[in-house]
């Protein structure tokens, strides 16, 4: 090959890497305020975005749906879409009563004392529990984080623990109302925001 052909095929390679975004070059760097500036905000990122997937899922089934239980496969004695609804309101209290040193409700595995039924009473209780644990949340700190929590409900643990709990907790009840969706026609508002595809 010719020096002159060398030298234009460089030029070329050279033109097409220039204009070629380069990862390193193009992707800013992230900046201070992008990420949590405390241990509360670390948690409740996440807790937030389980919250409002969880709402979101809430709000998408028909009220003539709560008291629906999936027939086919293995659903003997589960909760209804309600009841886990219910169930998920409560605990929320349950934990961030924990973390705050009272006593929980004893009996959030059946939904709790809450006298709430129809759907916009269980959407009401949920957005309670869930403003109610953001408030709690936000009193955690590296100073108390490692505060020992007593209680019924993922206890003994620590104020850190408990919170994270709450999180894995929302995502649980999360996964299984999915398929009460589904199985009703009812796309998931998260999975229709994103278009989520596997194939």
């Amino acid at each position: 090959m010719s020096l002159f052909r060398v030298s234009a095929l460089l030029i070329m390679c050279g033109i097409a890497l220039s204009a070629t975004p380069q990862n390193s070059a193009t992707t800013p760097a992230a900046k201070p305020d992008d990420i949590p500036k405390s241990i509360a905000e670390s948690v409740s990122g996440t807790l937030q975005f389980a919250e409002g997937n969880f709402l979101g899922l809430a709000e998408a089934m028909p009220e003539d749906k709560y008291s629906y239980i999936p027939k086919v496969g293995k659903f003997d004695g589960v909760r209804s879409f309600g009841e886990q609804v219910k169930h998920v309101a409560c605990a929320q209290l349950a934990f961030f009563n924990e973390f705050e040193g009272k006593k929980p409700p004893d009996d959030c595995e059946k939904g709790g004392h809450d006298p709430a039924k129809t759907k916009a009473e269980l959407i009401k209780y949920l957005k309670d529990s869930f403003d109610y644990s953001n408030r709690v949340l936000a009193t955690l700190t590296a100073t108390n984080a490692l505060d020992r929590v007593e209680g019924r409900y993922a206890g003994p643990n620590t104020k850190l623990g408990i919170s994270v709990i709450a999180v894995w907790h929302i995502t649980d009840h999360y996964g299984q109302l999915v398929e009460y969706l589904r199985v009703n026609g009812i796309v998931p508002p998260f999975t229709q925001k994103y278009g989520v595809k596997v194939r």
